[in-house]
């Protein structure tokens, strides 16, 4: 009975994982269709919030902190860290325009 269980909950969860990837999938697909709203460079969009500097005000992924850093053409925050899940994560988040601010 548990294997029937745990086979259940397994295949639901790659189930979910499935719908998941392809629903964001179909989003990026989207967004790149449209052509989005991508600045000249096509790594950091206008709408992103900014300060009188001209620096991208964020909420830090990694030290969950306010922060107001430059973004370097390819969508990279100046505290970016090759290799952090968070900073991964923040730069794939600036390109789509998507990052958390204040």
């Amino acid at each position: 009975m548990e294997d029937r269980l745990e086979r259940l909950v397994r295949q639901k969860f790659r189930e979910a994982g499935r719908k998941y990837a392809q629903a964001r999938d179909a989003y990026r697909e989207g967004r790149e269709e449209s052509g989005g709203d991508k600045s000249a460079s096509g790594a950091v969009p206008p709408s992103l919030p900014r300060d009188e500097a001209g620096r991208v005000r964020l909420v830090c992924r990694r030290d969950a902190d306010k922060r107001t850093v430059h973004v370097d053409d390819d969508g990279h925050p100046e505290c970016f860290e090759a290799g952090h899940p968070d900073c991964e994560g923040c730069v794939e988040d600036v390109r789509d325009g998507i990052v958390e601010t204040w």
